[in-house]
């Protein structure tokens, strides 16, 4: 067996790395390919795509989150690896060799797998509201090892307004020391830092240049590292990060139709999932629409025929083709045209938003929203934390509700070249570009080969 490492260089594309000086001269002594993004292009769904080789409507994470029809709640971020219905890439190479071990460093659904070493953000949940960063580990020894060696993992530079290359150093520093420890046959590498900025402001190099050479650095460093290991080297990304204008409010139009149901509690409004008839699961720029009343399926169709930015609507014979059909995907699938994104916004008046629409709660939103990572006011925010450390009760409503300020996002299929996802390697691929699924067999190659 070969030693080998895959670092996953989150929203990585061939339209940034000729302004990474390390990456440029990597890419020179090795081979770069072009992978075809596969629908959702968004994390969880190709992440589980890369180390399982099926497609989601086999793998079954159709999206970062879904409806679940039975406890009727949108679930967004959930952790359990047993969500992924399929054998992963550990589970195989153990099979063809017992003594295959796997180090499974901040990929997603890292939780309870059968991966030999994990670790994954899980902040404590304390009884008067509070959140604390922490992170989840096996063995859970590992957790407390870890922090004492490089202090507390930095959840609040992990995402939201604060997120910035502390997080991403962090991980790196995280995956060496577990290395150093127990030296795993694969380690799969999670460097988000790239997500942030490129959301924020798309790709425009006079704002992000900074954060490309930080990221840079730190793909330099384990590339070093594991050089000097004789490991195999694979440095590949989800998805790339394209421009986009113009935020699609799907739930807002379905409630305007009568097919949205919300309830209010203390004059703000809650999505109620399980009443409404119709609602949508926002994801980037792909979404779920969930039909709970069938006798309004053709009325849902026509309306959503309706909605400029919308390119693609798939029912669940035509999702097959895109291999996305599955029991937890939506009754019609949405995907986005090239400019747009869609947001999970559901209120028509700002001033009757539920609570958490202000403040970065990734569990309790019924759809992704990357305007988590902009803040209204610094002063408010540092007013919030002089409650905190004083010991009030204090709610850090600090997001601002202006989808309009996203530039950059991704999940969608057919986008350009430039644009899309990438994977380096020193082995020489038959194909410059090849497919999500194909991901699976170029890494246990590099193991077994």
């Amino acid at each position: 067996m070969n030693k080998t490492v895959v670092i996953d260089v989150v929203a990585l594309s061939s339209f940034l790395t000729g302004e990474m000086p390390f990456l440029t001269n990597y890419i020179a002594k090795n081979n770069l390919s072009s992978i075809d993004p596969m629908l959702p292009a968004v994390t969880t769904a190709v992440q589980s795509t890369y180390l399982t080789g099926k497609w989601p409507s086999e793998h079954g994470i159709v999206g970062n989150g879904w409806y679940d029809r039975e406890d009727c709640e949108v679930k967004f971020w959930k952790q359990s690896n047993h969500l992924v219905l399929a054998e992963k890439i550990w589970e195989k190479a153990k099979k063809q060799d017992a003594s295959f071990t796997c180090s499974q460093m901040f990929w997603w659904y890292n939780m309870y797998s059968s991966a030999d070493y994990s670790v994954t953000p899980r902040p404590q949940y304390l009884a008067d509201g509070r959140k604390l960063p922490d992170c989840y580990s096996h063995p859970a020894e590992l957790r407390d090892e870890l922090q004492n060696k490089l202090g507390q993992f930095p959840l609040f530079q992990f995402w939201g307004p604060g997120a910035n290359i502390k997080s991403t150093q962090w991980i790196a520093a995280a995956s060496m020391l577990t290395d150093d420890r127990y030296d795993p046959t694969l380690t799969l590498i999670y460097l988000p830092h790239l997500d942030y900025c490129l959301q924020k402001f798309g790709p425009d190099f006079s704002k992000i240049k900074p954060e490309l050479l930080e990221i840079d650095k730190v793909i330099e460093q384990l590339v070093t590292f594991y050089e000097k290991k004789n490991a195999k080297i694979i440095i590949l990304s989800e998805y790339g990060i394209a421009p986009v204008s113009k935020p699609i409010h799907l739930n807002r139009l379905l409630r305007e139709e009568g097919l949205l149901q919300v309830r209010v509690e203390r004059g703000l409004e809650l999505l109620d999932a399980g009443a409404s008839k119709a609602f949508a699961v926002a994801d980037h720029q792909v979404a779920h629409v969930y039909v709970n009343d069938v006798s309004v399926m053709s009325q849902v169709r026509s309306l959503l025929e309706k909605v400029p930015g919308v390119e693609l609507i798939l029912d669940k014979n035509a999702q097959a083709k895109y291999h996305i059909d599955h029991t937890r995907s939506g009754d019609f699938v949405l995907m986005a045209d090239s400019e747009s994104w869609f947001t999970y916004y559901f209120w028509l008046d700002d001033a009757k938003a539920p609570d958490y629409a202000r403040c970065v709660d990734i569990h309790k939103k019924p759809g992704y929203d990357p305007v988590e990572m902009f803040m209204t006011s610094k002063l408010r925010a540092g007013y919030k934390l002089l409650r905190k450390k004083a010991g009030f009760r204090y709610v850090m409503d600090v997001i601002p509700l202006d989808a309009t300020l996203i530039k950059g996002s991704h999940g969608r299929i057919g986008v350009s070249s430039e644009f899309s996802p990438i994977l380096i390697t020193d082995h020489k691929l038959q194909q410059n570009s090849i497919n999500a699924i194909d991901v699976f067999d170029i890494i246990y190659d590099q193991i077994f080969q």
